[in-house]
C-alpha cells in the first residue's frame, strides 16, 4: 500500500487501462492525490535508480525534465511575442498608409531606412504614403482626410470581423483575457480544450487581429494565456506532467510568468505576477523554474528585438531630475483617481458583461464586436493621441520633452538667451502646442474610460494592462503639466520655494503619466509589488520606486473600500467558477453541520459498504447519482468510515474487470476488506478493489468551525471532505458547498456556482 493511503488503482490488472485517475471536464482536481502519486512516482524512480546504469539514467532525465520544459516555453512564447509585436506594428500602420519601398515595413521602419527623414519631421519620409498620397496624389485636403478616414475605419471593421469569426468558428476559448480562466484553472479546476492547441494557434492569430483594429485592449493580458497554451502543450510531451494534474500547474505557473515577462520585458515582474495574482500553489521549487522559463522568454524576445531599440522595456524613459518629497502629494492623488477608477470600471464593466449575459445581446457576438469598433474607429480617428495605437500614446506620455522632440506635449516657449546644457532643459511657459494636446487628452481620456468598459469581455482576445495604463497615463501626464506650470508661474509660493528655483528644471511630467499609469493598473487588477517591479521594469526608472509604490498602495486602499475584488477575480464570480479566493476573509461564525449534506429533511447519504454490496448495486447507484465519489462503510447499521472511493475510479475498474477477469458478474459481492472470506465454490467470482480506496479521507468532526473548513479547503486544494462524529459518518462537504455557503453569508446568489 502506497503513502497516505492511496493505492495504484491498476494493481489487479496486468496492463494499465487509460484514464484512470483523470478527471471529467469542468470538475475539481484532488490535490492532496495527485501530490501522493507524485510522491509514489518518484520513490519508484529512486528506488529502480540504483538497480542500473539504464534505470539511473531514466532518473536524471526525470529529474531534468522540468528544465527542458521550462527551456521549451521559454523559447516558443518568446517567439511567439515577438512576432506579435511585428504583426501588430504593422498592421496598425496599414490602417494610415503603406511603405513603397518595402510592403512590410511599419511606418517608423519605413522612415528608419530613408535618408531623407529629418529631425522636424521623423514622421515623414517619401517611402511611407497615407492611402489618399497613393490613390489620389494629395495628401492635404477635405478630400483626403476623407479618404483616410473612411479606409481607417474600414480596415479597423475588416480586421475585427475576421478576429471575431475565427474565434467563433475556431476556438471560442480564445476570446477575452485568459487570466481569469488561468487563475481558476491553476486553482484545480479542469477546462479542457482552454490550452490547447487550437486555442494557441487561433488566439495567436485573431491578438494580432483585434489590437490592430484599434480596439480599446492590450495584448499583454492575452499573453499570459498563450504561454500557458505553451506550457500545456510541452507538458503534454513528458508523463510526469501529462498524467498528474498537480505538476501540470507547476508548469502552467511558470507559464504565467513566462508570458508577462514577454508581455512587458519583465522577467522579474512575470515571476512576482505569477506568485501573488494567478498561482493557487507555488512551491519553491516553481519559483526557480518560474524564474529560468521568464528569463529565457525574455532573452528570446530580446534576441528578436521588435521594438528595434535594442531594448527588452516596452516604454524606455531617461528623466534628468529627480523627484522632491512635496510631490506625493499629486503622486498619492494620482493614486486615488486609479483607485477610484478600478472601482468604476470593475463595476460597469460587471454590469455590462451580466447584462450581456442575460439579455439578447449575448445571442450576436459578432455583430457586437463590429458595433463596438466602428464606434471606437469612428470617435477615435479625428483625435491624434487615439488614433495611434495605446503603446505608442503611452510612450510619448512617458517620453521626458527633449530639444529635438516636435510632440504637441513639447511645444513650450522657449527662451533664446538659454545656455544651459542640451539634455538639462528648465521649465518653461506651455505653449499654443501643449494646451491644444491637454483638451485633445482630456476628450482621448473620457473616450478611452467610456469605450474601455464596453470593449473588455467582447468575443476577441482582449486585455486590460495596456488600456488601464493608458487612462492614468492620460491623467498623470495632464496633472503634471499642471504642476509644472504652477510651479513655473508661482515659484515664489512656500511650497515651491526649497524646491523649484526660476531657470531649474524641476517638474517631469512624464514621471506624473508612469505614476498614474502605475495608479490605474494597480485599481483594475489590485496588483501591489508586482505591479511596482513591472512598471520599473518596464520604463527603466529604478530610482522612482517609492513614486510608484505610494501610487500602488494608494489605488489598492481606495479601491478595496468600494470592493475587495479585482477585475479577474470579478470575472471568475460572473463566470460562476468554483475558486476559492486565498485573500477572501471568512469571519461567520458556522459549524460543519451547517452546510454538509444530507441535512434534516434530504436523503440519506448514498454510501457504499465494505463489503456486501454487488456490482449490480454498484453500477445501479452510479447510474441514479452524479456524485464524483462515495464513502465507504463498515455496515449502513454502524456508518463507522473506512474510507472514499471515486466515481470514476469505480467505473473504470469495474468496466475492466469484467472485461479482464473471468466470473466477474452482475450479482459477483464487491470487498473493499484486506481479507476476503472463503466464499462456497457456488458463489460467484468477487471483485476486490481495495487498491483504489482512499483509506485516508480528510475528515472533520459536525463541530468544527466553518472559518477552519474553509481555511483547510484553500490550503489543501481539497475536492470534498467527511464530516463525523466519534468515527461515524454524519455527511460531506464538497468545494461547490464551500463557495455556496461563502455566496450566501455574503448575501450573494449561492447558485451562481455554476460547475461541480
Amino acid at each position: 500500500m502506497s503513502v497516505n493511503g492511496w493505492g495504484n488503482p491498476m494493481d489487479l490488472f496486468d496492463e494499465p487501462f487509460p484514464d484512470v485517475s483523470t478527471y471529467e471536464d469542468f470538475h475539481t482536481i484532488d490535490w492532496l492525490r495527485e501530490k501522493s502519486r507524485d510522491t509514489d512516482r518518484h520513490r519508484k524512480i529512486a528506488s529502480r535508480s540504483k538497480e542500473s546504469f539504464w534505470e539511473f539514467t531514466k532518473s536524471l532525465l526525470d529529474a531534468w525534465s522540468g528544465w527542458v520544459v521550462m527551456l521549451l516555453i521559454g523559447l516558443l512564447s518568446g517567439t511567439l511575442a515577438g512576432v506579435i509585436d511585428l504583426a501588430v506594428d504593422w498592421m496598425t500602420d496599414l490602417k494610415e498608409g503603406v511603405c513603397l519601398s518595402a510592403l512590410w515595413y511599419s511606418h517608423e521602419q519605413c522612415c528608419w531606412t530613408s535618408n531623407e527623414t529629418t529631425f522636424d519631421d521623423r514622421d515623414k519620409c517619401p517611402q511611407w504614403q497615407t492611402w489618399s498620397e497613393l490613390m489620389t496624389g494629395h495628401a492635404e485636403g477635405a478630400g483626403a482626410y476623407v479618404l483616410n478616414y473612411f479606409l481607417y475605419v474600414l480596415w479597423a471593421l475588416f480586421f475585427a470581423f475576421l478576429a471575431v469569426s475565427l474565434v467563433r468558428v475556431f476556438a471560442p476559448y480564445a476570446c477575452g483575457s485568459g487570466i481569469p480562466e488561468i487563475k481558476t484553472i491553476l486553482s484545480g479546476f479542469i477546462i479542457r480544450g482552454y490550452l490547447g492547441k487550437w486555442t494557441l494557434l487561433i488566439k495567436t492569430v485573431t491578438l494580432v487581429l483585434a489590437v490592430s483594429s484599434g480596439l480599446s485592449l492590450g495584448k499583454e493580458g492575452p499573453l499570459v494565456h498563450v504561454a500557458c497554451c505553451c506550457g500545456n502543450l510541452f507538458s503534454s510531451l513528458f508523463s510526469k506532467y501529462s498524467k498528474n494534474e498537480g505538476k501540470r500547474r507547476e508548469v502552467l505557473s511558470a507559464a504565467a510568468a513566462a508570458g508577462v515577462s514577454v508581455a512587458f520585458g519583465a522577467p522579474i515582474g512575470g515571476v512576482l505576477f505569477s506568485l501573488e495574482e494567478v498561482s493557487y500553489y507555488f512551491p519553491l521549487k516553481t519559483l526557480w523554474r518560474s524564474f529560468f522559463a521568464a528569463l529565457v522568454a525574455a532573452f528570446t524576445l530580446r534576441s528578436i528585438n521588435p521594438f528595434g531599440n535594442n531594448r527588452l522595456v516596452l516604454f524606455y524613459v531617461e528623466y534628468h531630475t529627480p523627484w522632491y518629497m512635496a510631490e506625493l502629494v499629486p503622486f498619492i492623488l494620482l493614486g486615488v483617481f486609479g483607485g477610484v477608477w478600478g472601482a468604476l470600471f470593475i463595476r460597469a464593466n460587471i454590469a455590462w458583461c451580466r447584462r450581456r449575459k442575460t439579455t439578447r445581446l449575448g445571442r450576436y457576438p459578432v455583430l457586437e464586436v463590429i458595433a463596438v469598433t466602428a464606434i471606437t474607429a469612428v470617435v477615435a480617428f479625428p483625435n491624434p493621441y487615439t488614433r495611434r495605437s495605446t503603446s505608442q500614446l503611452i510612450s510619448e506620455l512617458f517620453n521626458d520633452c527633449g530639444p529635438l522632440d516636435s510632440s504637441r506635449l513639447c511645444d513650450y516657449v522657449n527662451d533664446p538667451n538659454m545656455t544651459r546644457p542640451v539634455d538639462d532643459i528648465p521649465d518653461r511657459p506651455a505653449g499654443p502646442g501643449v494646451y491644444t494636446a491637454i483638451w485633445q487628452l482630456a476628450l482621448a481620456l473620457i473616450f478611452k474610460i467610456v469605450v474601455t468598459i464596453f470593449t473588455f469581455g467582447i468575443k476577441v482576445p482582449s486585455g486590460l494592462f495596456i488600456p488601464s495604463m493608458a487612462v492614468g497615463a492620460i491623467a498623470g501626464r495632464i496633472m503634471g503639466i499642471a504642476v509644472e506650470q504652477m510651479a513655473y508661474h508661482h515659484h515664489d509660493w512656500i511650497i515651491f520655494k526649497k524646491w523649484c528655483r526660476p531657470g531649474a528644471d524641476c517638474v517631469t511630467p512624464g514621471l506624473y503619466a508612469m505614476v498614474g499609469a502605475a495608479a490605474c493598473l494597480g485599481g483594475v487588477t489590485r496588483m501591489t509589488v508586482s505591479l511596482v517591479v513591472i512598471m520599473f521594469e518596464l520604463t527603466g526608472g529604478l530610482e522612482y520606486i517609492v513614486p510608484l509604490m505610494a501610487a500602488a498602495v494608494t489605488s489598492k486602499w481606495v479601491g478595496d473600500a468600494f470592493g475587495r475584488e479585482g477585475i479577474y477575480e470579478a470575472h471568475i464570480q460572473l463566470n460562476g467558477y468554483p475558486f476559492l479566493d486565498t485573500k477572501d476573509e471568512f469571519t461567520h461564525r458556522t459549524l460543519a453541520a451547517d452546510v454538509m449534506h444530507p441535512r434534516r429533511g434530504e436523503p440519506p447519504l448514498a454510501v457504499l459498504t465494505q463489503d456486501g454490496t454487488t456490482v449490480e448495486d454498484v453500477e445501479e447507484l452510479i447510474k441514479e447519482t452524479d456524485y464524483n465519489g462515495f464513502p465507504v462503510v463498515v455496515s449502513r447499521k454502524s456508518e463507522r468510515l473506512i474510507g472514499f472511493v471515486q466515481r470514476r475510479d469505480l467505473t473504470l475498474a469495474i468496466k475492466n474487470a469484467r472485461q479482464k477477469q473471468e466470473g466477474v458478474v452482475s450479482n459477483s459481492v464487491v470487498y473493499f476488506t484486506e481479507e476476503m472470506p472463503l466464499l462456497p465454490p457456488s458463489c460467484p467470482q468477487p471483485l476486490k478493489l481495495r487498491c483504489i480506496l482512499n483509506l485516508s479521507p480528510f475528515t472533520v468532526t459536525d463541530h468544527t468551525p466553518m472559518e477552519t473548513v474553509v481555511d483547510i479547503f484553500r490550503k489543501l486544494g481539497l475536492r470534498q471532505c467527511l464530516v463525523t462524529r466519534s468515527g461515524r459518518l454524519l455527511g460531506i462537504i464538497t468545494k461547490k458547498d464551500v463557495l455556496r455557503h461563502m455566496a450566501q453569508m455574503m448575501n450573494q446568489d449561492p447558485d451562481s456556482i455554476m460547475f461541480n
